[in-house]
Order: structure tokens, then sequence, then C-alpha cells
């Protein structure tokens, strides 16, 4: 079952609740995002969302490298760089709902342990790619 929340505030109650909502990678006719109830995450709609956000990530390094190459080309025009600029911000915002889907899925910490908060005595910072 999907719906479409425009609520953080609704959304949070009803992953506090029995229900796990999914954050789809794409959204509704009206540019809303639309949410799965998931269950176990294994069903249908689930598998397919995977696949649909496996594309969205291999289409983001396609367009990365092709904007590299673009940005090295001294005789790039603007209209190609600005075509350039244009897909990589649409690959950019769909990876970015990937992450904020896949973020949301990510297990919380049981009762009694302690939550990252990125500032823990004697670790290093996370490696950045």
């Amino acid at each position: 079952m999907t719906a479409d929340l425009n609520s953080e505030a609704l959304r949070s109650t009803l992953n506090a609740g029995s229900y796990e909502l999914r954050l789809l990678p794409w959204e509704s006719p009206g540019d809303k995002p639309c949410f799965l109830s998931t269950g176990d995450g294994r069903g249908v709609m689930s598998r397919y969302a995977d696949g649909v956000e496996a594309e969205q990530l291999a289409n983001g390094a396609a367009v990365l490298a092709d904007a590299e190459k673009m940005l090295a080309d001294p005789a790039a025009c603007r209209y190609h760089l600005r075509l350039a600029l244009r897909e990589a911000a649409d690959s950019l915002s769909d990876v970015l709902r990937v992450a904020e889907s896949r973020g949301a899925r990510l297990s919380l910490p049981q009762p009694g342990e302690p939550a990252f908060d990125g500032e823990e005595s004697g670790s290093a910072s996370p490696p950045r790619s």
C-alpha cells in the first residue's frame, strides 16, 4: 500500500507506531513524496523500489562521469555545460532521496546501546571519499 504524505510529523508518528514506512524513489504527480508500508521489506513493491534505486545510483555514476568529462573540456560550450549541470542536479536529487530512504531504514540503537553522535572519544572521523 502506498501513501502520499507531505507532513514529516505524520511520517514520524506512523513510523513510531506499528507501521514501517519507506520513502519511495519517486514522487507523486503532485511532486509530493510517496511512501510504502513495507512490513518485512521483501514484498513486490519493496523489491521494485530497490531496483529503481539501483538504476538511479547507476545513472548518477554515469552522469557524474559525463559531467567530469564536460568540465575537463576547455572547448565545451555554455549550452552543453548547462545541460550537464541540469542532468547532474537531477541525478543528485535522486541519489539524495535514496540516501534519505536508506538512512530512515537503518536500525535504531537498542535500549541501553549508545547512539553514535559523531563525537565518540578516541574515534577517528569517518573516512571521506
